[in-house]
């Protein structure tokens, strides 16, 4: 028996493949495997090749796998382009409609040319043959084609009960002529029992989502970009039952305004967007700076620069986000890890906003906002919220000569009382020109001086209360090799430590999930201590090795470990250029 298994589905964009992916996920979700889920898409509406990669394991997983052992193909481009991925002994269930043949100097593999088409339109459309795509991975897998029922029900069962009939036919044909293929199931294809536990199966973007909803999001404008989307949607759906609402702004400046607007409203506010987005925003990210107007902003970072590839992996925007408005403002920004990370980091992200009064930038790629994760059920009495020194609702004292409230009050901690419009006695200016104490425009050289210091002051102590700033998975306080990662890289990054440390070395890992303000005391030690410093990153310049620079020197232990051709690192690749340093 095996206790994991990879799985992938390929063939034309607008075939069906995403759904042919969720509903095997589902599936093994509901049988309690843990699974990690990435989906490889064009960057356009119908045609082009898309895969859609599912890892299902007896134990937790964050990253693909380096070998395939099932490969269903609707067309012949899915198995030239995905077939060196099998290992010897791995399976291709394809079409036979399209008359499947093997690429030469392929490792042994097993071609089971399957009628998916066919019997799809015996039953009444083409459309099904996804179906029968997952009739016939069911047999080679020994699982029983009702397993799919409740799933089949739960998507089509408002069309009919015919409907729902005809798709479990599909299966259960799909079944039986592998079967008769094949004699039954494949030993070797044998899955471990589940432990039956019931767990989410859901991708980043739903979970950043769901964690704004908890933290008391009732605003979000945002314009829809690949791959932030997802966030709008939720929210669009979610929001309204919570007296709260999305806008479709007209472009990605409407929406960082708009959203600078809500929050100095009194409202829990966001925006979406990945690069090309953020880039427009960066001047209204200023004015929510000077103006000391909390906001959160995801980022999804994908492939750049201008349009490049929208839905491709990168992590190519960890220098714009820390420096990219002009001016100087405290920021924040922010990086999740996981699935899980998104929610609860989500939460967190508005509590920081509040309480310095910045805008905090939630940056998370590709792989993390669309990829799917397994999630243990999510605890909401973790939720806290805190709002800072946001007097709302409070009697003010009344102020004497007509005097305006002091928004900009010169603080020991840099942080001012904050009023919402319309307070009794919290009259003040707003503008994003410098200004005294009560907002009046105001370019003294030592009001500027007190302005400024007082909010370049508000982060001072904020690497001391951020929750983990640095996630240490360390087996011993000195290493042979440190692995440094931001986002999904270290679901791989980890996978690929156990493998090094099989082979004798000593592997400590980091991933830094507050880029800024750098956490340098909490990483420093690591660094120290280890005889190299291996960063591994999504982008073609070491972005994140050069914040290590520049915030601990040790340039001489640094290496990079690259990637930046719109694919995940997997885990082989991270493992040989690693030992090849050593």
């Amino acid at each position: 028996m095996i206790s994991q298994l990879s799985w992938k589905v390929g063939g034309q964009q607008g075939e069906g493949i995403e759904s042919t992916g969720e509903i095997f996920s589902i599936a093994m979700n509901r049988m309690g495997y843990y699974l990690y889920g990435y989906r490889h898409f064009s960057s356009r509406i119908k045609g082009g090749h898309t895969n859609n990669k599912i890892r299902v394991s007896t134990k937790p997983v964050q990253a693909i796998s380096d070998e395939l052992d099932i490969l269903v193909a609707f067309d012949q481009e899915t198995i030239d382009v995905n077939a060196p991925e099998l290992r010897e002994g791995g399976v291709v269930i394809a079409d036979a409609k399209f008359n499947p043949t093997l690429p030469e100097g392929l490792k042994p593999v097993r071609l089971l040319s399957v009628p998916l088409t066919e019997i799809a339109e015996e039953l009444g459309t083409s459309l099904m043959k996804n179906m029968v795509s997952i009739g016939a991975t069911s047999a080679i897998l020994g699982i029983s084609v009702e397993g799919y029922r409740n799933i089949v029900e739960d998507m089509f069962l408002r069309k009919g009960e015919k409907v729902v009939e005809k798709n479990m036919e599909a299966i259960t044909r799909g079944a039986e002529y592998v079967n008769e293929q094949i004699g039954g199931q494949l030993p070797d294809f044998q899955l471990e029992p589940a432990d039956g536990k019931k767990r989410l199966f859901m991708i980043g973007n739903d979970a950043i989502a769901l964690g704004c909803l908890s933290a008391g999001v009732r605003f979000m404008p945002a314009y829809p970009i690949t791959p932030a989307s997802e966030i709008m949607e939720y929210l669009i759906k979610k929001l309204p039952k919570f007296n709260g609402t999305v806008i479709q702004t007209e472009d990605e400046i409407a929406a960082i305004t708009m959203a600078i607007g809500g929050s100095y409203g009194g409202a829990r506010t966001m925006t979406a967007s990945a690069g090309p987005g953020l880039s427009l925003m960066m001047e209204a990210i200023g004015l929510a700076g000077i103006t000391e107007t909390p906001v959160v902003i995801v980022d999804t970072q994908r492939g750049g620069p201008s349009t490049g590839m929208p839905t491709k992996q990168e992590q190519s925007d960890v220098n714009a986000m820390i420096n990219g408005t002009h001016g100087e403002i405290p920021k924040v920004v922010m990086a999740p890890t996981s699935v899980e990370d998104c929610f609860y980091d989500a939460v967190e992200a508005f509590n920081i906003a509040e309480e310095y009064q910045v805008p905090v930038i939630f940056i998370t790629d590709l792989a993390l906002s669309l990829g799917k994760q397994t999630v243990d059920p999510l605890d909401h009495s973790k939720i806290e919220i805190r709002r800072g020194k946001l007097l709302a609702g409070q009697e003010l004292p009344e102020k004497e000569n007509n005097e305006m409230f002091n928004r900009y009050e010169v603080t020991e901690d840099g942080v001012s009382p904050r009023v919402i419009p319309g307070q009794k006695y919290g009259l003040h200016h707003v503008t994003g020109v410098e200004h005294d104490q009560s907002g009046r425009p105001s370019e003294s050289p030592t009001n500027r001086i007190a302005q400024m210091d007082k909010r370049m002051r508000k982060l001072n102590n904020l690497v001391n209360t951020f929750p983990e700033p640095v996630r240490m998975s360390a087996g011993s306080e000195e290493s042979d090799v440190l692995m440094v990662t931001i986002n999904s890289v270290g679901g791989t990054v980890q996978e690929a430590k156990e493998r090094l440390e099989k082979d004798g070395l000593k592997v400590n890992h980091a991933q830094i999930r507050l880029l800024h303000p750098f956490p340098t005391e909490a990483i420093k030690q690591y660094v120290d201590k280890a005889k190299k410093v291996v960063v591994v990153e999504n982008n073609a310049t070491g972005q994140i090795t050069n914040l290590i620079k520049l915030n601990l020197g040790c340039a001489d232990k640094l290496h990079s470990v690259l990637k930046y051709d719109g694919n995940p690192f997997l885990p082989n690749e991270i493992y040989t250029q690693v030992k090849g340093l050593n």
